[in-house]
C-alpha cells in the first residue's frame, strides 16, 4: 500500500516524530541482560529453552507499563523516561466473566446493554489462562489513540499494547510503547512489525491508514485488523457514497444534492436559500463542513473548495445539504460484518467559540452520556439507521468491521434522528469520555467483533459520567504557532479525582519539557458521579496547566447543565 495517494494533510496525522535519546540504546541492553543474563544470545531472540514470543511479551509488558518509547529492531526500554520524575506502576484489571450480548442483528429486537460492574486492581498479571491473551497494535498518534492504548491497558487480556507512532505523553503515560518510526502507510512493515512482535490485533484509529487499505492487507496477512476495509471505509472517504447508500436503503439524512461545477452549485444554492451546509465530498480532516448562514457565505465556500482547491482532492466535488435545526449527538456502534453492538452515547462540541460559535473543529470536548439520546431514541437510531447501514453495505460486498459513528441531528421540528454523517473509526474527543468510562476488556470486544463473533461479548460501564475539554492551539482551527511550551500536565492529572489527560499534539524539546506539536494538543478528562462533578473534576485540572500558546472552551457540556448552573457560572 502506497502513501503517494494520501492527501499530506492526512497524512501528517500519523507521521512519526522522532523523540529518542542514546538512553533508549543503554536501557535496552540493560533490559535484555536483566530477562536473560546474556545480551548476545538475547539478539538471536532464541534465549535457551524458552520461546521468543514469551520473552518478547514479557519485555513488551514491562516496557509499555513504564512509558518507553523503541524504534524498529531494538528491545523497549523499561528504565527510560522520556520525561524526568515520571513515574509508573503496572497494574492489571481482575478476571471477568462474559454475559451473554445484547447486540442487533436483522433477526432479533433492540437489546442495551449496560451493566454496571466494578473490578478489583492488582499489580499483578492475571492469572486466567483460558481467555485468549494478545498483544496489541494501535495505529496512530493522537488522543483518540492514546484514550485507546489506556483502555487496552487496563484489559486483563492484554499483554502488550504498542502504538505507532504514539507520542511522548503517551509514552510518559505508561499506556503504550511507542513505535515513533514506523510508517503506518506501508502495510509491509506494518505487518512485519506485528509478525515480529507476535501482535494478535491491529486497532487502527486514523480514518486516512483506513481509506487507503491498511486493513485489508493485515486480514490477508492473518493478522487481526480492527477497522473497516478500505471498500468500507468509503462511508467517511465519501460523503457522496454515504448519502447514496441512504437513499437506496431509506436511510433518514438530510436533503442533498452533489457537485463538481461551482456555477451550478450556486444556483442551487440561490434555490434553496440560506442557512445552508457545504461539504467537501473527501477527506478533510474535520474541517470540510461549512455551515453557511448567508448566501454569500455559502458561495464563498464553494469558491474555496471547488475553485481554490482549499482541501485538495478531497474537495474534487461537494455537497450541498439541506440544514438541519435541532441538536447534534454522537452514536457508535462496534460492527462485525452482521451485528451490531452499541457503545454508551457522547455528544461533542464542534464549533471553537463559547455558546457554539466561530467555525468548526475536529471537535472541542464531548462528555457521556448525552441526555439528549434517551433509550427510546438509542433504539430508533438502532433500527432506523445503524441496522440498515449495516445490512446496506452487506448487500453492497463490503461488510463492515470497525466502529460506526454516526453524527447525529435530533430534528427540532420532529424530536427524531437524522444522520448527518458517517465516521469508520472511534470519534475524537468522544472516544476519550467512552473510553474512561468503559470497564469491559475492550481487547476482548474488539477481537469478537474481527472474528465476527458479536454475540459472544456485552459492554459494561461505569456508573455517571465523563467529560473531556480539548486545549488546543491559539489560531486552531485555523494557522498556528507550534513549539510553545506546556507546564503543569502532570500536576494537573492529579488536581481533582478522576482525572486522566489525553495527550493529542505533543512533543518534547531538548529539556524534556512538554511542547505543543498540533492543533487540538490535550484532551483534559474526567469522571465524576454526574455531569457536573465531572465537569468541575475537569476544569480544575485545567487550570492547573500552564500554556500560554493555548486556549480552551470555557462552557463544554453547557447542553446536559442544569439552567441555574448555566445562569450562575457563564
Amino acid at each position: 500500500m502506497g502513501s503517494d495517494s494520501i492527501p499530506q494533510t492526512l497524512k501528517a496525522q500519523v507521521k512519526t516524530r522522532n523523540w529518542k535519546s542514546e538512553l533508549d540504546k543503554q536501557a535496552s541492553a540493560r533490559q535484555r541482560q536483566h530477562l536473560d543474563g546474556s545480551t548476545e544470545r538475547s539478539k538471536e531472540l532464541g534465549i535457551g529453552n524458552r520461546k521468543p514470543v514469551k520473552i518478547l511479551l514479557k519485555m513488551a509488558c514491562i516496557s509499555h507499563t513504564f512509558g518507553a518509547s523503541m524504534k524498529l529492531g531494538q528491545l523497549p526500554a523499561s528504565n527510560h523516561r522520556q520525561f524526568p520524575n515520571k513515574f509508573s506502576q503496572l497494574f492489571f484489571l481482575q478476571t471477568k466473566n462474559w454475559n451473554p450480548s445484547k447486540t442487533l442483528n436483522s433477526q432479533n429486537n433492540f437489546r442495551h446493554s449496560n451493566h454496571y460492574k466494578s473490578h478489583t486492581i492488582f499489580n499483578s498479571v492475571s492469572s486466567n489462562q483460558t481467555e485468549e491473551r494478545v498483544t496489541v497494535l494501535v495505529i496512530g498518534g493522537g488522543g483518540r489513540e492514546h484514550s485507546l492504548c489506556y483502555a487496552l491497558k487496563r484489559s486483563q487480556s492484554c499483554d502488550a499494547v504498542f502504538c505507532a507512532p504514539g507520542n511522548p505523553g503517551i509514552s510518559n503515560s505508561g499506556d503504550a510503547t511507542c513505535i515513533q518510526d514506523l510508517d503506518v502507510f506501508d502495510s509491509e512493515a506494518v505487518i512485519a512489525f506485528s509478525r515480529k512482535w507476535n501482535v494478535g490485533l491491529v486497532v487502527v484509529g486514523p480514518e486516512a491508514p483506513l481509506v487507503a487499505g491498511l486493513t485489508n492487507d493485515l486480514n490477508k496477512a492473518g493478522i487481526h485488523a480492527f477497522g473497516p476495509s478500505s471498500q468500507a471505509a468509503a462511508l467517511e472517504g465519501s460523503k457522496n457514497f454515504m448519502k447514496s447508500l441512504c437513499d437506496k436503503y431509506g436511510i433518514p439524512t438530510a436533503k442533498y444534492a452533489t457537485f463538481t461545477d461551482p456555477l451550478a452549485a450556486k444556483s442551487y444554492i440561490k434555490q434553496q436559500g440560506a442557512p445552508i451546509v457545504v461539504k467537501a465530498d473527501g477527506l478533510a480532516a474535520g474541517k470540510g463542513v461549512i455551515v453557511a448562514t448567508s448566501l454569500h457565505e455559502a458561495y464563498e465556500a464553494v469558491d474555496s473548495i471547488l475553485v481554490s482547491g482549499s482541501f485538495g482532492p478531497a474537495g474534487s466535488s461537494i455537497i450541498i445539504e439541506e440544514f438541519l435545526e435541532g441538536e447534534e449527538a454522537s452514536f457508535f456502534a462496534i460492527v462485525d460484518g452482521e451485528n451490531a453492538l452499541p457503545l454508551e452515547s457522547a455528544q461533542d462540541h464542534k464549533r471553537v467559540g463559547d455558546g457554539d460559535t466561530g467555525p468548526n473543529t475536529g471537535g472541542m470536548g464531548a462528555y457521556s452520556p448525552a441526555p439528549i439520546l434517551t433509550r427510546e431514541l438509542e433504539s430508533i437510531v438502532m433500527e432506523s439507521i445503524i441496522l440498515p447501514t449495516v445490512k446496506g453495505m452487506s448487500n453492497e460486498g463490503c461488510k463492515f468491521v470497525g466502529v460506526l459513528y454516526a453524527g447525529l441531528m435530533i430534528e427540532k421540528k420532529s424530536g427524531l434522528p437524522k444522520l448527518i454523517e458517517y465516521n469508520v473509526r472511534f470519534g475524537d474527543p468522544e472516544c476519550q469520555v467512552l473510553m474512561v468510562r468503559l470497564e469491559s476488556d475492550l481487547a476482548q470486544v474488539l477481537l469478537a467483533a474481527c472474528k465476527g463473533e458479536l454475540n459472544s461479548v456485552s459492554l459494561n460501564w461505569a456508573d455517571g459520567s465523563a467529560m473531556v475539554v480539548v486545549m488546543a492551539s491559539n489560531g486552531y482551527p485555523g494557522s498556528y504557532v507550534k513549539g510553545s511550551k506546556i507546564g503543569n500536565v502532570e500536576e494537573a492529572e492529579v488536581a481533582a479525582p478522576g482525572v486522566k489527560i489525553f495527550h493529542a499534539g505533543t512533543g518534547v524539546d531538548a529539556e524534556g519539557n512538554y511542547v505543543a506539536t498540533g492543533g487540538r494538543v490535550l484532551g483534559v478528562t474526567a469522571k465524576g458521579k454526574d455531569i457536573e462533578e465531572a465537569r468541575e473534576r475537569a476544569y480544575r485540572a485545567v487550570e492547573e496547566i500552564k500554556w500560554e500558546g493555548g486556549f480552551y472552551r470555557k462552557d463544554i457540556g453547557w447542553r446536559a447543565l442544569p439552567l441555574k448552573q448555566i445562569s450562575s457560572k457563564w
